[in-house]
């Protein structure tokens, strides 16, 4: 069983929690084990759907040798999750373009995968064809917008 960690359960980290419930059997299946969200961090304990896995402690989830993968939001935590020897999943475009070299190198260090796809272009497959699929491939350049919101309103404008 691969067991997660959300940080953060707010919008974002509850839609987690509710695509990987509503989903078990088909990630089972690509997976070829469970996956299971065994926490979540955030700031005060409350009432809760889900507050049988709320956690005000990074540490429970740093030092969880269980946890294999950590959804995040901010920069401490994943940095820290990549030197636990956790992969990390992010998509916050922010953090990316700030801290992603570094991550990025902290994951190759650490043998695990840093995942920001869902920071660039959401839920269009850019980053795994490239680094993937095109890896014999030589790529200069890339020009398009990749950003739906952008798009939206480029094509209002017109």
């Amino acid at each position: 069983m691969i067991k997660i960690a959300i940080l953060g359960l707010g919008t974002v980290g509850t839609g987690v929690v509710k695509v990987v419930e509503a989903n078990t059997a088909p990630i089972q299946h690509k997976l070829g084990q469970p996956l299971s969200v065994k926490t979540a961090l955030v700031r005060k304990l409350r009432a809760d759907p889900y507050q049988h896995l709320m956690t005000e402690n990074f540490r429970e989830i740093e030092h969880d040798g269980e946890i294999r993968v950590v959804v995040e939001t901010a920069y401490e935590y994943p940095r820290r999750c990549l030197m636990a020897g956790k992969h990390v999943v992010t998509a916050n475009k922010q953090l990316v373009a700030e801290h992603g070299c570094e991550l990025l190198e902290l994951a190759r260090k650490n043998h695990v995968n840093y995942l920001f796809e869902a920071s660039v272009g959401g839920g269009i497959p850019v980053l795994h064809p490239l680094t993937q699929c095109m890896a014999a491939n030589r790529v200069d350049e890339i020009y398009g917008i990749l950003n739906g919101t952008t798009n939206f309103i480029l094509t209002k404008m017109v």
